[in-house]
């Protein structure tokens, strides 16, 4: 492949391609299957990203967007075969394009079978994940940015910009674009948090059966999974809805959005609240041997701290102890959760 077509492909994912460029990088791709000279191209990269082992952080919605624009306006005369192909052919070279974008961000995308619908009827699915121990950043089509915690993802629908809707699973900070006409909505396992331009953090993971919303500017609506407002949210203000109940409080932000610049904050934390938080930081699996732990409470600020020396800390200003069981490697060749159990002494 001449270094010329390996710009243009730079320019493509990039973002900053002319016409010409993007005509000639799709027609490259769509012919890939015959082309042993990409194929060969393509193989040494791949070789060449397996060996990396500092992939930097990136972001790749203005790929995705490019990607999804370029599929959606593809009206050829015989479009629903050039679509399959090139649906077909960019999969296969799509892992050595965005490989490393899929390690650091655990970024998926699906196309959804609507070959047979019209521009305006499709839809395209993107889904953003952020692994158990990890955090990653986005970027919304609407220019909403944002981070989610471990074990996280966001799900959301193209085109995004007039039904601003996502789905999340997990924690996310949100930096949510103001655009008045058309509201955003959050929607979780059993309920919606609707905002126009705001910046907030959301805790919702199915598992636990409880949602915290904690704003720092703007207005925020809760509403039920019916869509019945339960509460408004103003600035400083911490919403909890668990088990159908609501209680309200005001709070420091600055503490819930911690996580995203990499700091675990406690301030008079429940036991019980300390071990969620520490088991989607490391990821690890907490269990707590005696009830009277739930009754401590915590107060300390850890930043780029190896696990042991934070078990350490909170043995040595509270009356608990702990013992760890390492991983263990499962028949299926995965690997268990190191369980760490704290224990109350007595």
């Amino acid at each position: 492949m001449m270094q010329g077509d390996l710009d243009k492909i730079e320019h493509y994912i990039s973002g900053l391609a002319d016409d010409n460029e993007i005509k000639l990088v799709e027609e490259l791709f769509l012919c890939g299957e015959d082309n042993c000279t990409l194929k060969s191209s393509l193989r040494r990269d791949w070789d060449s990203i397996l060996k990396d082992t500092s992939l930097p952080e990136v972001k790749l919605n203005h790929l995705l967007d490019r990607i999804h624009h370029n599929i959606s306006k593809n009206e050829h005369k015989n479009k629903q075969t050039v679509l399959l192909r090139f649906t077909r052919v960019y999969m296969k070279v799509a892992a050595i394009l965005l490989l490393p974008l899929l390690i650091a961000g655990g970024l998926v995308f699906s196309y959804l079978g609507n070959q047979g619908k019209t521009t305006a009827d499709r839809q395209v699915s993107s889904m953003i994940y952020a692994p158990m121990g990890a955090r990653v950043s986005f970027n919304l089509p609407d220019g909403t940015t944002g981070m989610l915690n471990g074990g996280s993802k966001l799900s959301y629908s193209l085109p995004f910009t007039n039904d601003r809707r996502i789905k999340l699973e997990g924690e996310g900070w949100f930096d949510v674009n103001h655009d008045e006409e058309h509201p955003f909505e959050v929607s979780t396992f059993n309920s919606k948090v609707k905002v126009l331009g705001t910046s907030f953090n959301i805790s919702a993971y199915p598992s636990e059966n409880y949602i915290e919303v904690v704003l720092q500017k703007g207005k925020v609506e809760f509403l039920d999974d019916k869509s019945k407002v339960l509460g408004t949210i103003l600035p400083s203000e911490r919403f909890i809805f668990e088990d159908g109940n609501i209680s309200k409080s005001v709070t420091d932000p600055a503490k819930f959005s911690a996580w995203t610049q990499g700091r675990l904050v406690f301030r008079g934390d429940s036991m019980a609240e300390v071990g969620r938080r520490i088991e989607r930081w490391y990821n690890v699996k907490i269990e707590l041997a005696d009830p009277e732990l739930r009754r401590y409470t915590f107060r300390a600020t850890f930043e780029d701290d190896k696990l042991e020396d934070v078990l350490k800390f909170l043995s040595m200003t509270s009356p608990v102890t702990y013992r760890s069981i390492p991983r263990k490697l499962l028949p299926d060749g995965t690997y268990e959760k190191e369980i760490i159990t704290f224990y109350l002494n007595k």
